[in-house]
């Protein structure tokens, strides 16, 4: 694990789309959740952001499309937009986020420059029916497989704090430990009042001891990544994390949620001690 801490930061390219039923997704147009709703994100401001996630450390910048997985017309625009997007900011590792995708589509996105695909599978096989009812879990767990059959570096990871127990936390990082990604990002979920889902019960404590049993368990990731939901789940003791085995955070904001300014992490981490990572290991 890298002492160095490993800024990413996320652009949603396509908002609120998904006809999913996923429980714990604003996006998913069945819940009528009050986000941004819109098919394709300017190039112009996909790149803007970009810039502005360079400028303030990040080495990671993942475009997201909000649906079950790529079709011919989102991979057109995933591949054009990470062209698109090199030429502006050649030193960001583009990860791309599409849900479902096949070794013939993740190969796409790896000829124009896509050098991670991140798929979660965000909770455990048995828990799963509980909060998505569209599409199986072994989906995603296959999608991940072919993340590493192409090649790609694998992001694979979850949400905590849906309803689930703590053996499902374990069985879900067991299914992540087969799959041995590079770098797990470890979601808290964000609640919107749309959405079915009970507000996250877990406590700070609990949290910050889910994120030491993600990096015991999964002791070979070069990242533990506290993603979604750190401002709210965290608030005022985000310092903490690192103790617990995090050595990545995403800055910037969210899909559907605000996070706080960028500069606030910068200052966070300057505060701590803790170096910002310049280059990717792998």
């Amino acid at each position: 694990m890298s002492e160095k801490i490993f800024l990413c930061s996320i652009c949603n390219i396509n908002s609120g789309t998904c006809k999913e039923d996923c429980k714990f997704c604003s996006q998913s147009v069945r819940y009528k959740a009050d986000i941004e709703r819109y098919k394709q994100k300017p190039i112009e401001e996909i790149k803007k952001e970009a810039i502005a996630a360079r400028d303030n450390g990040a080495l990671g910048f993942c475009l997201v499309t909000a649906d079950k997985g790529l079709n011919d017309k989102t991979l057109e625009f995933v591949c054009s937009t990470a062209k698109e997007v090199q030429k502006v900011a050649p030193e960001l590792r583009l990860i791309a986020c599409n849900g479902t995708a096949s070794v013939e589509q993740l190969q796409e996105l790896k000829k124009a420059g896509i050098k991670a695909y991140n798929h979660n599978l965000e909770t455990s096989e048995a828990f799963y029916p509980q909060i998505c009812t569209t599409h199986p879990w072994s989906e995603r767990f296959e999608t991940c497989q072919n993340v590493n059959e192409v090649g790609l570096v694998l992001i694979s990871g979850g949400i905590f704090g849906l309803g689930e127990t703590q053996a499902d936390r374990e069985s879900m990082l067991a299914s992540l430990k087969e799959l041995n990604p590079t770098s797990v990002p470890i979601n808290f979920y964000h609640h919107n009042p749309a959405l079915e889902l009970q507000p996250n019960p877990l406590k700070v404590e609990e949290a910050l001891e889910l994120i030491k049993l993600t990096r015991e368990t999964l002791p070979d990731a070069e990242r533990i990544m506290v993603a979604g939901g750190r401002e709210l789940m965290f608030g005022e003791r985000q310092t903490e994390i690192f103790k617990y085995g995090a050595n990545s955070i995403v800055i910037g904001n969210y899909l559907t949620t605000a996070g706080r300014e960028m500069n606030k992490d910068l200052e966070m981490l300057k505060s701590l001690h803790l170096e910002v990572a310049t280059k990717v290991g792998k």
